[in-house]
């Protein structure tokens, strides 16, 4: 599918900031019916991406989980793709890399935010077309 992952992505990202505690991330997930949120710096950048899986490991191997920052639960090592890239391409990197978000990006600035299950939308659109 060579159409762009700007196709299916979602534009509007909700996003928390890297001082937010475990207790306003898991908020942020439930008010917003997420599953991960890309975690911001003060300077406005990208500092890691946060999973409700993350948040579950994490919590479960602390005392008081509450208390502890979005920082320092993140994945840091954060897949950045562009606008331009295709569908199909963006899907290959998911599998090849085992996560099911990538972050959408333009001249350093986050465009968007792009699933696993939007991808596989598009892929059964596509299908029954």
């Amino acid at each position: 599918m060579n159409k762009p992952i700007s196709s299916c992505m979602e534009k509007h990202v909700v996003s928390v900031g890297v001082e937010d505690t475990a207790e306003r991330v898991r908020e942020v997930f439930d008010i917003h019916q997420l599953t991960c949120v890309p975690v911001i710096d003060a300077q406005g950048q990208c500092f890691g991406v946060l999973s409700a899986t993350d948040l579950i490991h994490f919590c479960n191997s602390r005392e008081n989980p509450k208390s502890e920052h979005a920082w320092e639960m993140c994945t840091h090592q954060i897949i950045e793709v562009s606008v331009d890239l295709s569908i199909r391409e963006a899907s290959e990197l998911m599998v090849k890399h085992n996560i099911h978000h990538l972050l959408v990006v333009e001249d350093n600035q986050l465009k968007g935010i792009v699933s696993s299950i939007d991808l596989i939308g598009e892929f059964l659109k596509q299908s029954a077309d």
